[in-house]
């Protein structure tokens, strides 16, 4: 079987890797892919943001047997939808299913009116009305651009002040492009939080194995928001009581509302989740694999990767086992200077012998002149698996040690975070 898959960062590099195991995959294919990704996958040059040339690529590559769209943008556009519409098979939620992350308000909406628990909100479209409550509401409070903004459109502000250039910044200064023309403005909630993400196919939902992101772009979540900077799995705090919970509360309905809702949902949906002490809380919803979640879960999973996916898509995920590894999994992303602001691109990067068991998930980097270089601002996650999260954690760091290029820097506390909190 041939395979496409859609997108060209670490979480790709992570998807293809677990791909390339099935016995049922002969080639793949990746659009656009990066360096990493090339040596598993021959590279396509196509916008996958035009769900029109991607039609039209695998119409006339005629013997692609499989597409999987992992980024948010194309799910937004309609990719699954034009495919299908062609007669391709092709993973991941239609286009009115994808709304739950590719729109901060109708996910808001939907939680309400489902009584799934989130936390409080308002939602606006006029720079007037919004700069009118940041006035009044409780503060610290957090703006949320209501579209995609790369993982970056929240803004947590501490004090008024910060509210109101928050909302200055959103919606007259387009920070988040036209992402920002509605926002949401919703309560501020403080505990753990953790990324549970699970497949469905609409009809069952099947948790994956928990992790924990960390967004701030310095130690002690400082910084400005990122993508994320690295993660860990399992979370430490997540035991079968929480498990429960999430399923009951949270998991079920989402699936459930956006059945009734005529937008039923197949592929990978993740809950980004805060355990307060009212339980926990949906904090977002994604539409796809997160990043860098997906580098940490993905390595411990068991099960054919395709095997599972190809359930999604007949609706037959029920009859699927899906296994895990036990143990725990770190990636420790290596980032451009700069960045989640502006960073520099070309910078050579050197590669030293990593150890055994040690995978290297590229991100932002291309050839050029024969040389790896970076092209992006998260350029590598370096991922390790032990028996014990600090074992899995000082691997990782081990080996970051034996990669540079120029500005390159990292997080120095991934895996500690959460550690001490008793596990329910």
């Amino acid at each position: 079987m041939n395979v496409l898959v859609i997108g060209n960062g670490g979480r790709e590099h992570a998807v293809i890797t677990a791909l390339a195991k099935s016995p049922k995959v002969d080639k793949i294919y990746a659009m656009k892919g990066n360096a990493g990704i090339a040596e598993l996958a021959e590279l396509v040059n196509v916008d996958y943001c035009d769900v029109k040339a991607v039609g039209d690529w695998v119409d006339a590559k005629g013997d692609i047997h499989f597409t999987v769209v992992t980024p948010d943008d194309p799910l937004a556009l309609g990719l699954v939808d034009e495919l299908e519409a062609r007669g391709h098979r092709a993973f991941g939620p239609c286009q009115r299913a994808a709304i739950i992350e590719s729109s901060k308000a109708f996910s808001k909406a939907l939680m309400k009116k489902y009584n799934i628990p989130t936390a409080t909100y308002e939602t606006f479209s006029s720079y007037e009305e919004a700069s009118a409550f940041v006035e009044t509401c409780p503060i610290p409070v957090v703006l949320k651009a209501d579209g995609l903004a790369l993982g970056k459109g929240v803004l947590i502000c501490k004090t008024r002040e910060e509210a109101r250039l928050g909302v200055k910044e959103m919606m007259l200064n387009q920070k988040f492009g036209s992402a920002g023309n509605t926002i949401v403005i919703e309560e501020f909630l403080e505990g753990p939080e953790v990324s549970c993400l699970a497949f469905t196919d609409g009809k069952t939902i099947v948790p994956m194995i928990t992790s924990c992101d960390h967004k701030r772009a310095k130690d002690n979540d400082e910084g400005l928001n990122t993508g994320g900077m690295g993660t860990f799995s399992p979370a430490t705090f997540f035991g079968e009581n929480s498990a429960k919970e999430v399923m009951e509360k949270i998991m079920v309905p989402t699936m459930s509302a956006m059945n009734a809702e005529n937008r039923t949902f197949k592929g990978v949906l993740y809950f980004g989740l805060m355990k307060t002490n009212e339980g926990y809380k949906v904090i977002e919803y994604n539409a796809r694999f997160g990043d860098p979640e997906t580098q940490v879960i993905l390595p411990m999973l068991k099960t054919d990767l395709l095997e599972i996916m190809e359930a999604i898509v007949d609706e037959r995920l029920a009859d699927v086992q899906i296994e895990w590894e036990d143990g725990a999994c770190v990636c420790l992303v290596l980032a451009s200077g700069g960045y989640p602001e502006a960073y520099e691109k070309g910078k050579e990067i050197t590669i030293g012998t990593l150890d055994e068991g040690i995978q290297l998930y590229h991100a932002g980097t291309a050839k050029k002149e024969g040389k790896l270089v970076t092209s992006g601002g998260r350029v590598l996650g370096v991922v390790a698996k032990g028996a014990t999260l600090n074992e899995a954690r000082e691997k990782a760091y081990a080996n970051a040690k034996k990669i540079h290029f120029d500005g390159m820097y990292y997080r120095k506390d991934i895996g500690i975070k959460y550690q001490e909190i008793t596990k329910e």
